[in-house]
């Protein structure tokens, strides 16, 4: 394996299928940490403001040879730097700058929030705050809520996930909510905040001054006791456009309540998420109604609750609903048999809206595949996005997919990854994808079983593949014969793919010295190893 740095070594990491799997989306485990905007020594921050003219996401007007420059919109993005006390006062002039600031896990303290709200209090501009994984704590949470009150603030989204609060915190969340009419969007997760907590965020959300559109509170130790204020609060939000509940122990009877809260608003709900929430089939019911009854809603997560089968079939008449214009559907880990993927394929068949669906952790099995497969090929069917990782799927299924990749022009995304398809099973899998019409671009098949010999139908397909950009072939039995095969038609001019990821391949150093120098010599690809 070559030596990658911390962060694309995380990220091989969580790509990898020796993470658990995964269903799309950040929030359902730790995002890998990005490498830092301004990557800071200990030294002083003289250089910070002609880093800012050069990183992505600031921006300066165009001015004449001899004009002064000024800054149009400038970001202050600072991720994973254990800034010294010296660096922090010097960052305080720029944050009465910015109109966006991320300090994410930077070493903040309640004694550096003093410095830091005062800061803020000098910036009207300001629009976004982002402080996660920081030492913030209680009393600095009531020093900044103070310092970005205000007349004319215009903050908009507001993030302290991990950030040490509890409910003796959230006592300035009410005040807060009142004298800021801007802020749409709120992120408290990760914090202890107890029934108590969301006591107080729920008279906020009461006022009709505040305006939050989107509230993220995932694993906040919230419980049923909770969701009945939440629920009349919910009924008081006519903007309330995301809702993000994961990872707390609500229960049946604390979900009836929030739906029937989210069936008596009058809010445009796009997302709903609600993974390992101790939601049941009994709650499908209520669920299923939610569904037809909100039009607006685009995201459902509820993964890692034990629906099973029942559950999802009381389900799927509400995602069939005409009403219904759902477009991300995440039943990870939820007692899924076969015979749920029979309701599920009469929705795949029926709803052109649904782009993306994971099944992953569920027990399909080759039938539930196949039933899979079979809706896939209907001209009805427009899913982009299909995860089925670990889901008890062998060879045998192979050749429904290899039909399914050769007739589909919609699916972009199909993850394989953790199921025993060896090289027989990609071999097949190659056949379909190597059919001229094949459109799909992103192929995970890691700790797929897979061998030098499956590496031959691969490299083959790259060859002649148009719209494969990403494969996954991580933690497979492959060595470096299978790899050189691989190296050989990437080599190629025209060859499409652009990220291959061999995470916990176990290769000679010589092998490795040849993909770096491949990687090197053709810019547009990323290898990972």
């Amino acid at each position: 394996m070559r030596n990658l740095g911390p962060a694309r070594r995380a990220a091989a990491a969580l790509s990898s299928p020796s993470c658990p799997w995964l269903a799309p989306g950040p929030w359902l485990v730790p995002s890998p940490r990005r490498p830092p905007a301004c990557s800071l020594s200990a030294g002083p921050l003289s250089a910070l403001s002609g880093a800012w003219s050069r990183r992505p996401g600031s921006h300066w007007a165009v001015s004449s040879p001899g004009e002064h420059r000024s800054p149009v919109t400038m970001n202050l993005d600072i991720q994973c730097e254990c800034l010294s006390d010296t660096q922090w006062k010097e960052l305080l002039p720029q944050m009465q700058q910015v109109e966006v600031i991320r300090l994410d896990d930077c070493g903040l303290t309640e004694v550096r929030c003093e410095d830091i709200s005062s800061a803020l209090q000098a910036n009207p501009s300001l629009t976004e705050l982002s402080l996660h994984n920081s030492g913030l704590g209680d009393a600095g949470l009531r020093r900044l809520l103070q310092a970005l009150q205000g007349p004319a603030r215009k903050i908009r989204k507001l993030s302290l996930q991990n950030c040490s609060l509890t409910a003796a915190g959230c006592t300035a969340l009410p005040g807060a909510l009142r004298s800021l009419p801007s802020l749409l969007e709120l992120h408290l997760s990760d914090n202890t905040l107890d029934e108590a907590g969301l006591r107080l965020l729920c008279e906020g959300l009461r006022d009709p001054q505040c305006h939050l559109e989107r509230v993220h509170l995932e694993y906040c130790r919230l419980t049923a006791a909770g969701c009945e204020p939440l629920a009349t609060a919910l009924r008081a939000r006519p903007g309330l456009r995301g809702l993000v509940l994961s990872n707390n122990d609500l229960g049946e009877d604390g979900v009836r309540a929030l739906c029937g809260g989210l069936l008596g608003a009058r809010c445009p709900l796009e997302t709903l998420r609600l993974a390992s929430c101790g939601v049941t089939a009994a709650n499908c019911k209520d669920l299923c109604s939610l569904v037809a009854a909100k039009d607006s809603l685009q995201e459902l997560d509820l993964g890692e609750n034990k629906l099973g089968d029942a559950g999802v079939a009381t389900l799927c008449p509400g995602l069939l609903s005409p009403s219904s214009r759902l477009k991300t559907l995440w039943l990870w880990e939820c007692d899924i048999s076969a015979e749920g993927c029979r309701e599920i394929s009469r929705v795949l068949h029926a709803k052109e809206s649904l782009k993306e669906l994971s099944l992953a952790g569920n027990e399909l099995g080759d039938q539930g595949a196949r039933l899979l497969c079979k809706a896939l090929r209907e001209p009805g069917c427009r899913l982009e996005s299909l995860w089925v990782k670990t889901c008890g799927l062998t060879h045998a299924c192979c050749p429904d997919f290899s039909a399914m990749l050769a007739q589909n022009k919609s699916l972009l995304e199909l993850q394989l990854s953790n199921n025993r398809l060896g090289d027989t099973g990609v071999q097949q899998l190659c056949q379909g994808l190597g059919q001229p019409g094949a459109t799909l671009q992103m192929l995970c098949l890691g700790d797929c079983e897979v061998t030098d010999s499956g590496c031959t139908a691969l490299a083959s397909l790259l060859l002649s593949s148009r719209s494969l950009r990403e494969l996954d072939l991580s933690n497979n039995c492959m060595g470096d014969p299978g790899v050189l095969q691989l190296v050989e038609s990437l080599r190629q001019p025209g060859c499409a793919l652009r990220q291959l990821l061999l995470y916990d391949i176990y290769l000679s150093e010589a092998v490795d010295n040849h993909l770096k120098a491949l990687e090197d010599s053709k810019p547009s690809l990323r290898i990972i190893s």
